[in-house]
């Protein structure tokens, strides 16, 4: 098979396409010939030598994929040879076959074409689990979410708004204001020109808030929730240490929650999978719900590909096809 790997941590230029050994389905596990893989932050940083794949994945770049299964292991029940699946994976979506846990495979949402499919996985299952699952956002309550243009905000803000929770993000420029509205957000917060704490406390504040900058806004996010409210870290792109007042969030009876989902046990994923299956993929199905998609490139271009993500002038989601 075709693979995209690392040759050393680096910056883009280090990602060049090779001829590795087919994967083998093992009990419980499926093949999926890929169609095309999603780009996640995290795969920039396990590029750049920060974010190693769990024990006993492969280390080959790739949360998530669309494909055909290829193969069937033993133990596998409900997938066949054929069958058209979107799934989440540990990694290995770089490349024109991976091997996942059946548990792992989603069908593809109707409606949805093969290569698109690819960008629903990780977001669908992040934010599934982080913000209803976790946060246990409620329909009366107000949700705000951190980078709304991009994936996961994407998916978040639809999500959210299809409950009936007013939303409320944060963005980087009037584009994406109006893509982020255009989804269901009620306010569109520039990062670069406004104060999100302020203008949170205008609409009430936050019940619920989706984090991916991690230590430069532990403080504000605090700031900005209601009492009883769950602020869900699952990034951090702006730093890993911050101090912590925990006055301030006992006197609001605030939860402070740390979550990965690459990290998680198969059972755990499992659960998710079956989760955003039953619950979301009726939303997608009815156009209620869609994947946000900028560009589908080429499998070898997977070092442009990054340097695009890296750029933060995209919105939604990235592809790398195998057949372009």
């Amino acid at each position: 098979m075709r693979a995209v790997v690392a040759q050393q941590p680096g910056g883009p230029e280090v990602l060049t396409v090779t001829e590795l050994p087919d994967p083998v389905a093992g009990p419980g596990e499926v093949v999926i010939d890929v169609a095309a893989a999603g780009l996640n932050r995290a795969d920039l940083l396990q590029r750049q030598g920060f974010y190693p794949p769990p024990k006993g994945a492969s280390d080959i770049i790739g949360m998530e994929c669309s494909g055909t299964i290829s193969a069937v292991g033993d133990e596998v029940e409900g997938w066949q040879v054929g069958d058209e699946v979107c799934a989440l994976l540990a990694g290995g979506g770089y490349a024109t076959k991976v091997a996942v846990p059946a548990g792992q495979v989603m069908p593809v949402p109707d409606g949805v074409d093969l290569v698109t499919a690819a960008a629903l996985p990780e977001v669908a299952a992040t934010v599934w689990s982080n913000v209803f699952m976790v946060g246990g956002l409620t329909p009366d309550e107000t949700f705000l979410v951190h980078g709304g243009a991009g994936g996961i905000g994407t998916m978040a803000i639809q999500l959210a708004s299809q409950i009936g929770a007013r939303v409320l993000t944060t963005v980087g420029s009037a584009e994406k204001a109006e893509l982020a509205k255009s989804l269901g957000a009620e306010v569109a917060i520039s990062y670069k020109d406004d104060d999100f704490v302020e203008v949170a406390k205008v609409y009430g504040g936050a019940d619920v808030i989706l984090d991916n900058m991690g230590a430069k806004y532990l403080a504000r996010n605090i700031d900005a929730l209601n009492p009883e409210g769950r602020l869900v870290i699952i990034g951090m792109q702006g730093g890993a240490k911050a101090e912590l007042d925990i006055n301030a969030l006992l006197r609001k009876r605030g939860a402070v929650i740390a979550t990965n989902l690459r990290g998680r046990p198969a059972e755990q994923k499992t659960t998710i999978c079956a989760a955003v299956v039953e619950s979301i993929w009726p939303m997608v199905g009815a156009g209620d719900v869609k994947a946000v998609v900028q560009d589908v490139l080429p499998l070898a271009e997977a070092a442009e590909a990054h340097r695009l993500m890296e750029s933060g002038e995209h919105s939604g989601k990235i592809l790398l096809a195998t057949t372009l």
